[in-house]
């Protein structure tokens, strides 16, 4: 496939996926050979037409009429890493409590637990910190129990009260909680009784 061909393709994609797009060289390794898509990014970065965020890592910037290029969403930048290296990627801490509700603010500092490689994206002002951990904390990633288990321990026993229980209560399916209490047994013993509480039937 000649240069000008793995450029049509790689950009009718890009755009074919919107504003707000996070990818890595990898997303279309189908299409020629690392350095000539590597090329082909490179000539779209200078174009303007996609941002390098950091090394291997590019999006199709979300255009403000008065900000100009907003931020990357931290979950896509997520993504695009968990796909491109084939590892498992757990939200912790505070950004945790803020997906489920129990804080308003989106941290500086996004932690991800991971089973991969430690290391840290600087995104202009939002840090994206991956931090390898162990196997048990792993255990339930991509799961909502994974959520609850990193947000409470963020909050910590003392500061986990009745408004936090009700939040979950309400902000859970019943799906949710009934997978909740399968990995009770992932959970520090303070958590599982927390978690065993927001799973009790609430009167709606």
């Amino acid at each position: 496939m000649s240069t000008q061909s793995i450029h049509n393709k790689a950009f009718a994609s890009i755009v074919g996926h919107g504003r707000g797009f996070v990818f890595t060289p990898s997303h279309f390794s189908s299409l020629g050979t690392p350095p000539a898509i590597g090329m082909v990014l490179k000539r779209l970065v200078e174009a303007g037409t996609i941002r390098q965020l950091a090394r291997g890592l590019y999006d199709y910037p979300v255009k403000h009429p008065k900000l100009g290029d907003l931020a990357p969403s931290v979950d896509r930048v997520a993504k695009a890493l968990a796909g491109r290296d084939a590892i498992r990627l757990q939200p912790s801490g505070a950004y945790a409590a803020n997906l489920l509700g129990l804080s308003d603010q989106v941290p500086m500092k996004v932690v991800f637990l991971t089973d991969g490689v430690s290391r840290k994206i600087v995104l202009g002002k939002q840090t994206i910190i991956l931090k390898r951990t162990t196997p048990r904390n792993m255990a339930t990633a991509k799961r909502i129990s994974g959520l609850v288990i990193q947000a409470l321990r963020h909050l910590g026993q003392r500061h986990v009260d009745d408004s936090v229980v009700r939040i979950l209560q309400q902000r859970l399916t019943d799906d949710d909680k009934k997978q909740m209490l399968k990995d009770l047994r992932y959970a520090p013993a303070w958590i599982a009784v927390i978690m065993r509480k927001i799973a009790q039937p609430t009167n709606h």
